[in-house]
């Protein structure tokens, strides 16, 4: 039951002293208590307001609001004589060989297990959680409110922004919980945190928002975080965040702490990037991104005084690509981008927010000082191209790169390794634990430049490469915009 049917059920009363009634705008003075005009806030204004209840807005969102259990298959192998491989002791002793030990070398199975939360939020059994709720899980399993249980699909997981989407193996509807729409949260609004917290049973807990787009949790790709006060603990991750209308503000994900409970430091992750990735969801496994073609960095004390400015804002175009989005829109370097949509950026990380949150196929307005005057540039949300083909080859044999798989590097590619700032060359994307390639330090996202003074521009290319046998290996890899060399024997 949502709060507008609340509120004509007869809850008015309390649901009005909280603002409830008010916000939503209906129209009426219940037990006293004035309807709050529309968009208002207000604090409790007696004892009596003081003294309500949250409840029925617990009893409207708690039921979307479910634990899930995340299990994967661990293989370990036991650690035996060398001795019980040989063909004579396999041969007394088989498989069970009393007093030393069982499996005689052979892998063992065990289950890792992970509890979280997550939020319905579509009555069909869509499911929003956190990503490392559910990471390498081979299993999962929500649990409703009202102890059903059922399996859940992994329908998309995206390491980036720490969010995946699940869905329900059951016969719905399922009760769900409105987004709230993007934007509407203030400093100082109250929120409720639900959640199951240790594993002991839904919770939730009342606060206020302490801060918005936090950009220095470090957490994830995209920092741009809502603060709350209200606990948040282990077990409530993936949990929901909700106003005091009812709607989704937030997916709970992190805490700052140092025992490892709630210190009233707790950050979520914005709804409008829930809304975001859910609505990827069943489009491929990975989520296309809008690409700007272009780099940016953080208006310092030093730059804001040269540009002339009032004080440091905004983010600085420092490159542009050619073909890019924003090259087709003009963009410049040097331009200085305030704005996006109309809504301010300070840095980097909320400027790649604002970007990142846009759907494909719609566009973008950047507003842009560019020599003192201010214009505004409209920029096409469309993703990056895979040009040329990525044609990914697993490096085998006895070079340095034995074990690494290689692509050729795209403007897509470059956007799903994280790569800044390169759109050409080949890129390790993947590596064997334990290999050569792994021993010798090379890492994803390793860009190959050149192997003994020859440029490799292909995957093809590293692949012929890696096929000879020289007596030195020297390779040149750029990693963080800088380029080393790596000597090795051959």
């Amino acid at each position: 039951m949502n709060v507008l049917k609340q509120c004509a059920k007869g809850w008015g009363r309390r649901l009005a002293a909280l603002g409830l009634c008010g916000v939503i705008g209906l129209p009426m003075v219940l037990g006293g208590v004035p309807a709050r005009a529309e968009g208002a806030r207000q604090v409790p204004a007696s004892a009596a307001e003081v003294k309500l209840s949250f409840a029925p807005l617990v009893k409207s969102v708690a039921p979307a609001v479910v634990n899930v259990y995340a299990s994967r298959k661990v293989v370990q192998q036991r650690r035996v004589s060398p001795f019980f491989n040989d063909p004579f002791f396999q041969r007394f002793f088989g498989d069970m060989a009393p007093g030393l030990g069982q499996g005689m070398g052979r892998p063992q199975e065990r289950v890792e297990s992970s509890l979280g939360s997550g939020v319905i939020i579509s009555e069909d059994g869509t499911v929003i959680t956190n990503y490392h709720v559910i990471e390498n899980a081979d299993e999962v399993r929500v649990a409703l409110a009202d102890r059903r249980e059922f399996d859940a699909e992994i329908v998309l997981k995206d390491e980036r922004t720490d969010l995946a989407v699940l869905r329900i193996q059951g016969k719905g509807p399922f009760a769900s919980v409105p987004f709230a729409e993007p934007d509407s949260l203030e400093v100082g609004d109250i929120v409720l945190a639900i959640g199951n917290p240790f594993g002991v049973g839904q919770t939730v807990t009342q606060g206020i928002v302490s801060a918005l787009a936090r950009t220095q949790v470090g957490v994830t790709d995209y920092q741009f975080f809502i603060q709350t006060d209200a606990a948040i603990n282990p077990g409530n991750s993936g949990g929901a965040l909700v106003d005091m209308e009812g709607r989704l503000v937030g997916i709970n994900s992190a805490i700052y702490s140092r025992s490892g409970g709630s210190n009233g430091i707790g950050f979520a992750i914005p709804a409008q990037m829930a809304q975001f990735v859910a609505s990827a969801a069943g489009h491929g496994d990975r989520i296309k991104r809008p690409w700007l073609g272009a780099s940016v960095q953080l208006v310092s004390a030093e730059i804001s005084e040269a540009l002339g400015l009032d004080r440091p804002r905004g983010v600085i175009v420092t490159k542009v690509f050619p073909g890019s989005p924003a090259a087709d829109a003009g963009l410049e370097v040097s331009d200085l981008i305030v704005a996006v949509d109309g809504k301010e950026v300070t840095d980097p990380n909320s400027f790649g927010y604002r970007f990142a949150t846009k759907a494909l196929g719609s566009s973008a307005s950047f507003t842009v000082l560019r020599g003192g005057k201010e214009t505004d540039v409209k920029i096409a949300m469309s993703p990056a191209p895979e040009t040329p083909a990525r044609d990914a080859r697993t490096i085998k044999g006895y070079s340095p790169f034995a074990g690494a798989t290689v692509m050729n590097l795209s403007p897509a590619v470059s956007e799903e390794l994280r790569v800044p700032e390169a759109y050409d060359g080949v890129v390790i994307s993947a590596i064997e634990p334990g290999s050569t390639a792994d021993r010798v330090g090379l890492k994803v996202g390793d860009i190959i430049r050149a192997v003994n003074e020859v440029a490799v521009p292909t995957s093809a290319d590293l692949e012929d490469v890696a096929s000879r046998r020289p007596r030195l290996w020297a390779l040149d890899i750029e990693r963080g915009g800088k380029i080393n060399r790596i000597v090795l024997r051959g």
